[in-house]
């Protein structure tokens, strides 16, 4: 075990070591971490849904209407007993609410991005994805066969410069992005992509993780906010933060679904979702649209967050995620512990997840959240920065 020691205290060395944290959420925006209560700075329940009372009242009456909703366990996979009638109907929601010919149902986000573009591509093809692209999705194009390229994050100048010299190369090209990087907060300009992929003949693959129910009218994400829904060729979304649910989907056209479902490891080789879960991602996505008020406050958190920051020296986007750039791993270690006894739990990103020098502390906030905190929170960054 001499091996395995040695990592972890090198990983400790450098300030990198992580931990398993006991959190009980209280409601409204705080929750309990040994033993105190905090402002919750780390919850991607971008609306606060999970929190809210009157929703799950709803719900719990609509169990008591459908029993067979009340199971815990599907104990099979989709392709054998596990795809209730609670996936089907699911999956045609999605379908009609963005206009695709077909949806499929995946049990995360993970899931869903390292099981699609392995199923999709092979040898002959080619995957060009952003630089600062999520770990699910670098994992699943590391287990395609396909080529892959990075371009400079968010600089489509680079990403059309490939495409020039290596389109030709290859049968298929897949573009792949997110739409609000989850580390950063900035949006990738979806019309700039859909005008590449088409002039070129590509495939554009976007993960709207972070956007789904913030952004657009309907909460369908950027792609409904930059009015190009119809123009994503894979659309993936996650349940397990907006949502406040588990399981993620994947939009797009029938003959990529019929792929997947033959050949889709992630799909194929899993336990289904229970039907209580699927039950309860149903019950909010069909609700989805009508949490106008929420997406509206958050927008309004995230503007005010973000102006105060940039008075105190921090300068940022307006975002529901918003980086406060240390630097240093222990640097960044330090302001987390300094914020907790102050009464915000923000925890720390640092490498590998982030790039090497970018420790920081990522502001993700809510729409339970109010400003006063907020307030607060900057005065409290302020201060131990500026003591440094």
């Amino acid at each position: 075990m001499n091996h395995y020691q040695q990592q972890i205290d090198t990983i400790a060395q450098k300030g990198l070591a992580r931990q398993l944290n006991a959190i009980s959420p209280e409601g409204n925006g705080y929750c309990f971490y040994q033993g105190k209560r905090l402002l919750n700075l780390s919850s991607n329940d971008y609306l606060g849904l999970a929190d809210d009372a009157g929703l799950k009242a709803e719900f719990s009456a609509l169990l008591a209407e459908h029993p067979q909703w009340m199971q815990f366990g599907a104990c099979s996979s989709r392709l054998l007993t596990g795809n209730s009638s609670l996936y089907e109907e699911t999956e045609e929601i999605l379908k009609r609410s963005y206009g695709g010919q077909a949806a499929l149902f995946f049990n995360s986000g993970y899931h869903a991005n390292v099981g699609i573009l392995p199923a999709l591509t092979d040898k002959q093809d080619l995957i060009l994805s952003d630089k600062l692209c999520h770990a699910s999705m670098i994992d699943g194009i590391r287990l395609s066969h396909a080529d892959h390229m990075r371009y400079r994050h968010l600089d489509y100048h680079h990403l059309d410069d490939i495409l020039n010299k290596k389109r030709h190369l290859y049968r298929h090209v897949f573009i792949v992005t997110e739409s609000v990087f989850s580390m950063d907060g900035d949006e990738a300009d979806l019309r700039v992509l859909a005008n590449l992929k088409a002039h070129h003949n590509a495939y554009l693959y976007v993960d709207e993780a972070h956007a789904v129910g913030v952004k657009g009218i309907k909460g369908l994400g950027s792609c409904e906010e930059q009015r190009v829904v119809d123009r994503m060729d894979i659309l993936v979304g996650t349940l397990g933060k907006a949502f406040a649910s588990v399981g993620a989907f994947a939009v797009f056209n029938q003959t990529f679904k019929d792929v997947l479902v033959n050949k889709a490891r992630t799909l194929l080789f899993t336990t289904a979702l229970p039907p209580i879960n699927m039950a309860w991602s149903k019950f909010i996505l069909e609700r989805m649209p009508g949490f106008t008020k929420e997406r509206e406050q958050l927008r309004k958190l995230a503007g005010q967050l973000s102006s105060d920051l940039t008075e105190a020296g921090f300068p940022t986007m307006a975002s529901h995620i918003l980086p406060v750039m240390v630097g240093e791993n222990e640097a960044a270690i330090q302001l987390s512990n300094h914020l907790r006894r102050e009464g915000f739990l923000v925890f720390p990103i640092r490498p590998p997840t982030v790039s090497e020098n970018t420790a920081r502390l990522r502001l993700s906030q809510t729409a339970n959240l109010t400003p006063e905190p907020l307030k607060e929170l900057v005065v409290c960054i302020k201060d131990f920065l500026g003591n440094r």
